[in-house]
């Protein structure tokens, strides 16, 4: 299994190429800000050959660069339906301006090709088996996308901005909700086994093991009882 990410644009947000190995067709997650470029070094590095773009949720920090990736390789990109129209109208989603500068560097829209994701699905992309679960709390599409255990590696989460190292995604943004967050957390999370690694919208990787000893947020939605108020991360 091939995993590469790195961290692009304003807002750092961690783009990620998914492939069986270095050579082989691969899944685009996440081309943020100013990803383009990166995800264009990534897969000359790599020697992949991209099948789809899937997004976690669709702040603009996480699809700015959608189309023209898409458009450069002639894919598909998946969302939820509850946040495709971010991708045309990005400062709906945020509730107010990111900014004509920053504006101006975006390319915003829909690529050619969309296709919407549904809870449970199982994305057979690249020879991989990507299951889709809705995980609303952040935006009311939010996804996460799950590997299972192959020879190489542990399963892997890639929690877009619904669990970080230490924290959580913010919900005081349109359509966010701290009540469907812990939901969320106590519906997708907390089932995972303790070895899964969790590759996040944005900051380092960790694990669902050092997330359930440490981590306040998913502490309260194993217990029910109200966590000490922490910093929340995302757009």
């Amino acid at each position: 299994m091939l995993i590469a990410g790195f961290p692009a644009g304003a807002w750092g947000t961690n783009c990620y190429l998914v492939a069986p190995a270095a050579g082989e067709e691969c899944v685009i997650i996440d081309p943020g800000h100013q990803a383009a470029q990166g995800v264009e070094e990534a897969l000359k590095k790599h020697r992949l050959k991209p099948v789809a773009v899937v997004l976690t949720h669709g702040h603009i920090d996480h699809v700015a660069s959608v189309v023209p990736v898409c458009g450069a390789n002639d894919v598909p990109a998946w969302i939820h339906p509850a946040d495709r129209y971010m991708m045309s109208d990005p400062e709906k989603g945020l509730g107010r301006s990111i900014g004509m500068p920053l504006m101006g560097e975006l390319s915003v829209g829909e690529p050619d090709d969309v296709r919407e994701l549904a809870d449970g699905a199982k994305l057979e992309l690249a020879g991989l088996e990507l299951t889709v679960a809705h995980a609303p709390g952040h935006t009311k599409g939010s996804v996460t996308f799950g590997l299972p255990e192959a020879a190489d590696i542990p399963p892997v989460l890639f929690s877009g901005d619904l669990l970080f190292a230490g924290s959580i995604g913010r919900t005081d943004l349109p359509g966010g909700s701290m009540d469907d967050m812990l939901e969320s957390l106590t519906r997708v999370v907390l089932p995972l086994d303790d070895t899964t690694v969790v590759l996040s919208g944005h900051g380092p990787q960790t694990t669902i093991g050092q997330e359930r000893a440490a981590n306040p947020y998913l502490r309260q939605a194993a217990s029910g009882q109200e966590a000490p108020e922490a910093s929340r991360r995302g757009m």
